[in-house]
């Protein structure tokens, strides 16, 4: 039985986007994109909370191939990356592939027909050749289960299901976190709330934002002479090397860039907040880069207001009227704002339940196994099967880093799949295997296993303790591989 689709692509994100470009690119251009919201963009279209920007500049946060002389602004605010994803579907045909409000409950492999089944919420079946998963790395929004929280009487919102026409003028308000979407928001929220309490378990290294306005003239200099924004985002990805490759990954070799990175972020905070009791509480016990770090202006001032207020102590449990914590202080709040993050590793690889070559569930093996992934985009037992938000897939600070080199994997893969008449194709366990215990090595020079992270409680590790989420390599090293892995990693046909 012939397949519906070459493909079946799940999450219409930039990753799924950039798998239906890669796709077309290939002759594979009979694919669906399923995904489960009601329009395109993932990350962009999902969060829309008041101060949402990219933390990546524009011009590297893009498709290199695609590149957008028009960004307003050095980091460019989150509707602007979300009209650039409606842009890149329309200018490369994808929407009309696309399916909104899809909902995949999950897939297995097909061994007599040697193709993916992939149910749909409601009773659907979808059948493809080629199964590509592409929900993301941040797409499963976290709630930790705080005692008493059922009870609350006032407004609970998730900064992922932010209501655009709710006011927040005169509310006494109560943020629960202090990641990258709190540095973005609280300044927003103590603008309009009477008071604010930001709730923190962890602080997080923040160094000053160089962001500004691109003038109009730029922006026409970059749409006529197209070479002088790929030298800006030549220089802004190699500045982002110098941070992430060496100063993170390169821990061992170069501690004193990894120092410097702490040092400016700690002089930013004594430059900008007055008290010394709230610097103290607002810095950091783990080295830099243990978890992301991120940029802002705006985010330690705002502790200088008189209304807004940092707890640190931890939560014990919710009142109808407040949050109470461990040493008895209750907050009176009639609003509750979680910035509580995303779970990746207990629900998130994968994302759906994924069934491979005799029954093996990706996410037990994975569980049971350790986190793994050839190349951060394949596994053993799992025909025709490309997950592209993998372990040790994350390259470079720029997500669009990591898309671009899985795109050239595919293209080398199926390229080598064509050229010997095959249809299916499997990374070999020894292949795998080699790649697990080069990108753990490699990893031992990071500030991961080599520094200080014990208080961090950082996403980039998993539940075994491990990093393993981003990849040991620069930007140039990644996009090499993926042009140059032996193709000998992969038996290509059905195997005798």
């Amino acid at each position: 039985m012939a397949p519906q689709y070459d493909a079946v692509v799940v999450g219409a994100g930039f990753g799924g986007m950039g798998a239906g470009i890669e796709l077309d690119r290939l002759g594979l251009s009979n694919y669906v994109i399923l995904e489960r919201e009601n329009d395109l963009g993932g990350t962009w279209h999902v969060n829309h909370y008041p101060g949402l920007a990219v933390d990546i500049a524009s011009v590297t946060y893009s498709y290199s191939f695609e590149p957008n002389p028009y960004w307003s602004r050095l980091f460019a605010p989150g509707k602007e990356l979300k009209r650039y994803a409606e842009h890149v579907a329309d200018k490369y045909g994808l929407r009309r592939r696309m399916r909104f409000g899809a909902v995949v409950d999950g897939a297995r492999w097909d061994e007599e027909n040697q193709h993916w089944v992939v149910s749909v919420a409601g009773g659907e079946t979808v059948t493809g050749r080629y199964l590509l998963t592409a929900t993301g790395f941040l797409s499963q929004p976290y709630t930790p289960p705080f005692p008493g929280i059922e009870s609350f009487a006032g407004k609970i919102i998730h900064t992922t299901a932010w209501e655009d026409d709710f006011d927040l003028t005169g509310r006494r308000a109560a943020i629960i976190g202090t990641g990258a979407t709190a540095v973005q928001l609280v300044p927003e929220v103590a603008k309009k709330a009477a008071a604010l309490t930001v709730f923190q378990r962890t602080p997080i290294w923040v160094v000053p934002k160089v962001d500004a306005p691109i003038p109009a003239p730029v922006q026409k200099l970059f749409a006529s002479v197209p070479a002088t924004q790929k030298a800006a985002r030549l220089v802004n990805t190699s500045m982002l090397e110098a941070l992430m490759v060496v100063g993170v990954l390169h821990f061992k070799q170069a501690k004193a860039l990894n120092k410097g990175a702490g040092l400016l972020a700690k002089a930013h905070l004594r430059a900008q907040v007055r008290d010394k009791r709230t610097r103290e509480q607002l810095t950091p016990h783990y080295d830099f880069g243990c978890k992301r770090p991120t940029f802002s202006n705006h985010y330690f001032k705002t502790f200088n207001k008189p209304h807004v207020r940092l707890e640190t102590n931890s939560i014990d449990h919710v009142e109808a009227d407040g949050i109470v914590t461990a040493d008895g202080h209750k907050t009176e709040i009639d609003t509750l704002i979680l910035a509580t993050g995303f779970n990746l590793w207990d629900v998130n690889f994968p994302a759906v339940e994924i069934i491979g070559r005799d029954g093996a569930n990706l996410g037990k093996f994975w569980r049971d196994n350790r986190f793994q992934a050839y190349e951060g985009i394949t596994v053993p037992k799992f025909p025709n099967f490309l997950s592209l938000n993998s372990p040790y897939s994350y390259s470079g600070l720029s997500y669009f880093t990591t898309i671009e080199a899985q795109m050239k994997h595919m293209g080398r893969l199926f390229g080598e799949l064509f050229r010997r008449g095959e249809t299916t194709f499997e990374v070999t366990e020894a292949a795998n295997a080699r790649f697990l215990d080069t990108v753990t090595d490699k990893l031992g020079a990071s500030v991961f296993y080599g520094g200080d992270c014990a208080t961090a409680r950082s996403y980039y590790f998993n539940q075994h303790g491990e990093a393993a989420l981003l990849r040991p390599n620069s930007t140039v090293s990644t996009h090499r591989q993926a042009v140059s892995f032996p193709l000998e990693d992969y038996v290509y046909g059905v195997p005798a």
